[in-house]
């Protein structure tokens, strides 16, 4: 591979976006769209240039093989810092390392078994059949700083920071959560009501520990206020309201 030059070498609208197989839960979709939705507008100021990539159960290409899916991880959620969203106008799909260059900064893989695979150290050498650890891919081969490993059955979530070129298990904080330093944000299980299901969710806190809500929980919030705001004015006298410059008929 390393003989073969760059420029022949296959990018995102030649390598498959797909092994053929099903999405392993009903949760991994809602779940991925939980933490995107919340995420985005600390990612947006993060990147006013909107230069950063969010993939949800999209193939890292990490190395060249026959056939080529087998030489991709999926996860199920992942952010790259300082790329861009599109590739010549196209949506990406995939992410090609060996075009891009840069590796995600997170990713996350929601556990469906008993997380043997997600924590799967097996080294090349030692594969069988040709199978390689997902856990050895993003600490050796890709060098994902943080990764994510959370198991809704169990209500918890690991994650593992890349120190010394090896994957350290990380404390969590006074809060139950993690630091994602880069992010300036915290990551932890939250046990509410969300997409008609009550679970332990993944999601995000600000580093002051506020809950980064979704666009529909920041509406509802929105429109409690403005509920309120309404009663306060009802109960004004006419002559309060006229002072104010309202007309009553605005409050209907």
């Amino acid at each position: 591979m390393t003989s073969v030059s760059a420029l022949t070498l296959p990018d995102h609208t030649q390598l498959p976006d797909s092994d053929g197989t099903f999405v392993k839960n009903w949760q991994e979709h809602p779940q991925s769209i939980l933490l995107t939705d919340s995420i985005t507008p600390v990612l947006e100021g993060l990147h006013p240039d909107s230069q950063y990539c969010i993939g949800q159960d999209l193939g890292i290409y990490w190395r060249l093989t026959d056939p080529p899916e087998k030489g991709a991880e999926a996860p199920d959620w992942f952010y790259v810092a300082n790329v861009p969203p599109t590739l010549d106008g196209k949506t990406r799909r995939s992410y090609v390392l060996w075009k891009e260059y840069v590796a995600p900064l997170i990713v996350i893989e929601f556990v469906s078994g008993d997380g043997s695979e997600e924590r799967d150290n097996t080294p090349p050498s030692q594969g069988e059949g040709g199978n390689i650890g997902k856990f050895w891919v993003y600490e050796q081969a890709i060098r994902v700083p943080y990764y994510g490993i959370y198991e809704v059955a169990k209500a918890q979530v690991e994650v593992y920071h890349l120190m010394d070129n090896t994957y350290q298990l990380m404390k969590p904080n006074e809060r139950g959560h993690y630091s994602i330093a880069p992010m300036g944000v915290e990551l932890g299980i939250w046990q509410g009501f969300y997409q008609n299901a009550e679970l332990p969710w993944l999601r995000w806190w600000d580093a002051q520990g506020n809950l980064l809500l979704t666009g529909e929980e920041r509406a509802v919030i929105e429109r409690q206020k403005r509920e309120r705001i309404v009663e306060k004015l009802r109960s004004l006298s006419v002559e309060q309201l006229n002072a104010l410059g309202i007309d009553l008929e605005m409050l209907d």
